[in-house]
């Protein structure tokens, strides 16, 4: 029988083309995904996804075993890579509803530019919108991308990322940090903006 609250439908592999840009998010180009993140790595545009729950806990994930970079490795709720002639405010919405099962009202926070290597694995180099949200529901994962999630709370998070860093993204410990220094008030609600 199959599980409900799963889903393993491919949605991404290595062939994918990615946008590339300059530092001012202006495109330059197209390179497929495993191009990026050879060597020192490609400057490309991604997404990166924080949903919270009722109770302003962070669903965060575990990436799948498989992934290149980071896999088996915590992470924030969803983080992808917006396709060829998308908005990233429209592919954040989609890789929400295609890895999470899930539909909500995002809000952008913040946009920045990382460079982080993963030993011999490759390099990700990253303009990346965040993106924050709130939801009632519980997620129907995509299991080909998500090898296992939870809710957390805030402080929770705080104290695990800093006793075990490497169990974390290096993405998710940047944006985490920069959420809770100009977002705390966002952050105590759990992101449910009232009218």
């Amino acid at each position: 029988m199959e599980d409900p609250t799963t889903n393993n439908e491919v949605i991404s592999d290595d062939h994918d083309l990615l946008i590339l840009v300059d530092s001012s998010d202006e495109q330059i180009g197209e390179l497929d995904k495993e191009a990026c993140h050879n060597g020192s790595g490609k400057l490309h545009r991604a997404i990166s996804v924080f949903i919270f729950n009722h109770d302003g806990d962070l669903l965060i994930q575990q990436r799948h075993t498989q992934k290149r970079l980071w896999g088996g490795v915590w992470s924030n709720s969803c983080c992808s890579h917006p396709r060829v002639g998308e908005e990233t405010d429209v592919a954040a919405h989609r890789r929400v509803a295609e890895e999470l099962g899930l539909k909500t009202d995002l809000n952008f926070l913040f946009k920045f530019e990382y460079r982080a290597p993963y030993a011999e694995f490759g390099t990700e180099h990253e303009l990346c919108s965040v993106y924050a949200g709130h939801v009632d529901g519980e997620p129907i994962v995509n299991t080909t991308e998500i090898q296992a999630w939870e809710w957390v709370p805030s402080s929770e998070l705080n104290q695990r990322v800093e006793q075990t860093p490497k169990d974390f993204t290096p993405w998710l410990q940047i944006e985490w940090a920069r959420i809770n220094a100009e977002f705390s008030d966002d952050l105590r609600c759990g992101f449910r903006r009232t009218p």
